[in-house]
């Protein structure tokens, strides 16, 4: 367990404890925005941070040069307090990338991956990506019971379109998923923590290895390929921004189809504006990523010196975790219907995929990947029902995702697949 506060630190007498099982997600939001723009929290393990809950202060602390991304900034870390069995530190400490660097180094680190995925590069894959929808789609039964439609289509798709995008074969894609909800997992055992970090670091490492000896047009490829440039990757950031790449590549992409389905079942007056066509499938995507965050809490920035917010201090050597599922419905930002899922919002400035340098890479590839999915779902299952009450769908333990365990639904006839554009 962490060891107290050391003397003259700022610890306040009581801290919000995230619910490691996630027993009930939408009211431990609003217990976070209720408390404050900065709230004391304890994360899983009886690790203490702070977490910004309201819009506003999120986008200036995402652009404060004082929050930082490097692990030894986090006092607590460099006192040994956390231990390195830790379900998150995987998380946390996630070796070098451009998930951990700031500055110059993270503009090198990112800038080979916001290549590959520009709006241009993105566009171009939508043809495969509606390709892989329909097959899947194709593969559903129609024996008229109920479809966990999470395994079945919300996560076969962004695994194979990252794992596609990143060069990983069929055979490696299997035990993925696996392995990356063992390490987002909070319920994760001490013993499992390492082993599952050193087979994750071992299937990166094989991945690369195999680009550099058969490299191709994928983004493996591409970043094995710097060797050759001024400043090439090492073969830890090239380890660790695949991890980064696979991991959140596609599980974002799958809280976000199956959200939008909860949605979209629990609020049938939406879905009858979208199917006539009176809203887009891209108002959908973007109300689900406000209403229904799928990264609800995500670690972790650490303070470089003392940061004021509102009347209170994020104090140097710090954490803070930014609450993107308790943001999402700040009535101070999105008004006094920010509680609602309005698919004619406008404008909806939400800030679920980051904000300031490092707003998520792969935005624009999750977006479209969420568009197509949700349109080809619809057209062929237009009569598509929870099987059970939006109640009772289990969460994943995970307190840095709004992730449900599985989403079990009833498709209804099956429509034809019409051609047209998706």
């Amino acid at each position: 367990m962490p060891h107290p506060a050391a003397p003259g630190s700022h610890c306040p007498a009581r801290r919000l404890v995230l619910d490691p099982l996630v027993g009930d997600i939408e009211d431990e939001h609003a217990r976070l925005r209720a408390a404050g723009p900065l709230v004391a929290v304890e994360l899983p393990g009886g690790v203490p941070a702070w977490a910004v809950t309201h819009q506003a202060e999120a986008r200036r602390l995402l652009t404060d040069p004082r929050l930082v991304k490097g692990i030894n900034a986090w006092h607590a870390w460099r006192r040994g307090d956390i231990p390195a069995d830790w379900p998150l530190i995987g998380i946390a400490d996630h070796g070098r990338s451009m998930f951990t660097v700031d500055g110059d180094e993270h503009r090198r680190l990112r800038g080979p991956v916001a290549q590959a995925l520009n709006s241009r590069r993105v566009e171009g894959m939508r043809a495969r990506i509606t390709e892989l929808t329909r097959e899947l789609l194709d593969a559903l039964p129609d024996d008229g019971g109920p479809v966990d439609l999470k395994a079945a289509f919300a996560l076969p798709l962004p695994m194979n379109v990252v794992s596609e995008l990143m060069g990983v074969g069929h055979r490696q894609r299997a035990g993925f998923q696996a392995l990356f909800d063992t390490f987002l997992s909070t319920q994760t055992a001490p013993a499992e923590v390492a082993a599952n970090q050193a087979e994750l670091t071992a299937v990166m490492r094989s991945l690369a290895a195999a680009r550099r000896e058969r490299p191709g047009s994928d983004l493996t490829s591409t970043l094995v390929g710097t060797r050759g440039s001024d400043d090439p990757f090492t073969d830890e950031e090239i380890v660790s921004t695949l991890q980064l790449m696979i991991g959140s590549g596609y599980e974002t992409t799958v809280c976000l189809i199956v959200n939008a389905v909860v949605n979209l079942a629990t609020h049938p007056g939406q879905l009858a504006l979208v199917r006539s066509g009176a809203v887009g499938w891209d108002a959908v995507v973007e109300e689900t990523m406000r209403y229904s965050a799928p990264n609800s809490n995500f670690l972790i920035r650490f303070a470089a010196e003392d940061v004021p917010v509102g009347d209170t201090v994020l104090a140097r050597g710090e954490a803070l975790v930014v609450s993107y599922g308790a943001i999402g419905r700040d009535e101070r930002w999105h008004g006094r219907t920010a509680g609602d899922f309005d698919i004619t919002r406008s404008p909806n400035r939400h800030i679920s995929f980051g904000h300031g340098p490092h707003v998520c890479v792969g935005a624009a590839l999750a977006r479209l990947e969420g568009q197509v999915a949700l349109r080809a779902l619809y057209e062929r299952y237009p009569d598509l029902t929870l099987a059970v009450p939006a109640e009772r769908l289990p969460h994943q333990p995970a307190v840095t995702q709004n992730a449900l365990s599985e989403l079990p639904v009833l498709l209804g006839p099956r429509a034809p697949m019409v051609p047209g554009p998706t």
